[in-house]
């Protein structure tokens, strides 16, 4: 196992340590420091884990590569529910008790916990759980008592905020881990028939319409659960229920993530599940696991503000820009000339520190392949809107937004068409997926893989019918049956 810390201070974080190859967030996003590598192990030091951060990405494409990040993207988003921590905490309140005994007077106490270690043996039984079930380089603890001493809260930590004795402990602790001390287990285990729906009344755009949404509720009849439709303000009742859909857009930096986080924890089966958010919802990383499995997509790049110039000199206009979590054919702009390129570049990267740059490729029409739990689902022909180049224009009225849209019968689509998109939602899960392929001179060309696939009344259930409906809400049946027979 090769170790490399990725660093915006590399030359102190690791400074002395044998065994470990030392790189910057550029260095390492580049990737070309990593030729010739195969078993690879990233700790990921990076200053800040913030969503669409350096660091951020640095996980979120050592995921997509294959190697092995410290900490993973689903952990940086854990800490984005503070409530999350203290309630795991509260299962192993005797360890927290036995470990803060002799601390009468005091009523705060924090920890700093360098890979679950920490200064005091008397704590490195609490260290360790922490670290097990949140696996994150640094990371402060606070503990108050309130009668009994309670988890306040557990936040990761910078590298540079350590006072001289934790950067001690850090190079120790690091030292120990890369000897194979402190590797996180997946230990922590939750008890868990009823179906939740999440919609949001309120978007113009929802990836089901009214009449798909009654369908799929008939299905769940029909299949054996109770359906209630529920909205982001019951995040608190998830746990009542046996199984999650989410019918809302996903984002990682939004709600709809921490609803499947939440429901992942409560080992509630979800469509869709956090992994695939994170997977799917990010053009950055989808297209580092594309490319490292060999599935075709168009010609692209990945860059960053700085690289622009260098990164762009081989793409010819029109080319097409995309932001790494853009939805529903929107962050998604053709620039045809360098005017337009620099406005575009200008407003971009005023949210995002990577963007995409890929070939423009005209089609009259998009593939989608709806996939659920790796079988073929539907076949879709999306058609450009009228006079746009894409299958919505924002831009037109309602009634001319959308392309016509034509579903196939499978045995009617081409093999290589259903194989591609097989084998990219392979890398993604075993969930709901839209795959959205363009066809050029008889080969196919993966665009993106959707987490969130529309199924609207009339269109995706053209073929399928009601059985559409019902094969989905099955796919969650099934997983609750299994659950309970564990």
């Amino acid at each position: 196992m090769a170790y490399f810390v990725v660093s915006d201070v590399p030359d102190v974080v690791a400074q002395g340590l044998e065994g470990i190859t030392i790189l910057s967030p550029t260095e390492y996003l580049d990737g070309n420091a990593l030729v010739g590598h195969r078993s690879i192990k990233i700790l990921n030091l990076c200053q800040t884990y913030g969503y669409q951060s350096l660091g951020y990405y640095v996980s979120l494409l050592a995921e997509a590569r294959g190697h092995r990040p410290l900490p993973v993207t689903s952990t940086m988003m854990d800490f984005k529910l503070p409530g999350l921590a203290r309630e795991d905490a509260q299962d192993f309140d005797r360890v927290i008790q036995e470990g803060f005994q002799g601390t009468e007077g005091q009523t705060t106490l924090e920890l700093t916990l360098c890979f679950g270690k920490t200064d005091q043996k008397t704590h490195s039984k609490i260290g360790s759980l922490l670290f097990q079930l949140y696996p994150m380089p640094i990371q402060k603890a606070v503990f108050q008592r309130k009668g009994r001493w309670q988890l306040q809260s557990l936040k990761p930590v910078p590298w540079k905020d350590l006072t001289v004795a934790e950067k001690e402990l850090f190079h120790k602790a690091l030292e120990g881990f890369v000897a194979g001390d402190s590797k996180p287990k997946s230990t922590y285990k939750r008890k868990q028939y009823d179906l939740a729906i999440l919609v949001n009344p309120d978007d113009p755009n929802p990836p089901s319409d009214a009449a798909a949404l009654a369908k799929f509720e008939k299905a769940a009849e029909r299949v054996g659960f109770n359906t209630e439709f529920i909205t982001k303000a019951d995040f608190g009742r998830i746990y009542h229920f046996d199984a999650l859909f989410i019918r809302e857009t996903t984002n990682v930096n939004h709600h709809t993530f921490r609803f499947a986080r939440r429901a992942e924890y409560e080992r509630i089966p979800v469509i869709d599940d956090p992994t695939s958010i994170l997977r799917c919802t990010n053009k950055v990383y989808l297209k580092e696991l594309l490319d490292a499995n060999k599935i075709p997509t168009p010609k692209s790049v990945i860059f960053q503000k700085g690289t622009a110039q260098a990164a762009l000199q081989d793409f010819a206009f029109p080319f097409v820009l995309k932001q790494p979590d853009g939805a529903f054919s929107k962050g998604v702009k053709k620039v045809t000339d360098p005017d337009s390129l620099q406005k575009e570049l200008k407003t971009f990267f005023q949210h995002t520190e990577l963007l995409i740059a890929q070939e423009f490729m005209p089609t009259d029409y998009d593939w989608r392949v709806g996939v659920l739990g790796g079988r073929i689902l539907y076949v879709c022909k999306y058609y450009m809107a009228r006079g746009h180049w894409q299958i919505v224009d924002w831009k037109a009225d309602a009634n001319d937004r959308n392309g016509r849209a034509e579903t196939l019968p499978t045995f009617m689509a081409p093999q290589a068409l259903l194989a591609t998109a097989l084998k990219a939602t392979k890398l993604i899960g075993n969930g709901l997926y839209g795959v959205d392929i363009k066809e050029r001179k008889g080969k196919f060309y993966v665009i993106e893989v959707n987490d969130n696939p529309s199924i609207d009344a009339g269109i995706e259930d053209q073929v399928e019918k009601r059985a559409l409906y019902e094969g989905v809400i099955q796919h969650l049946m099934d997983q609750v049956l299994t659950i309970k027979k564990k």
